[in-house]
């Protein structure tokens, strides 16, 4: 899909040498799969909340 963005060329220049990419498509998708993948992350560990573990590892694992 063809977009026009309004993104400043020394961010995007520097984008693209940080990422090692040779163009600037690669480069801003490249950053939105890294967006999309940090944000799954972040709702994952909201929606997760926190583990608990057991120290009693020996009961655990001989406990059957």
């Amino acid at each position: 899909m063809k977009t026009t963005l309004n993104i400043p060329e020394k961010l995007l220049e520097e984008a693209v040498r940080l990422a090692g990419v040779r163009t600037k498509t690669e480069v801003v998708a490249r950053a939105l799969k890294e967006f999309i993948r940090r944000q799954k992350i972040e709702r994952l560990i909201e929606e997760t909340g926190s583990l608990e573990f057991s120290d009693d590892w020996d009961n655990a694992r001989h406990g059957r």
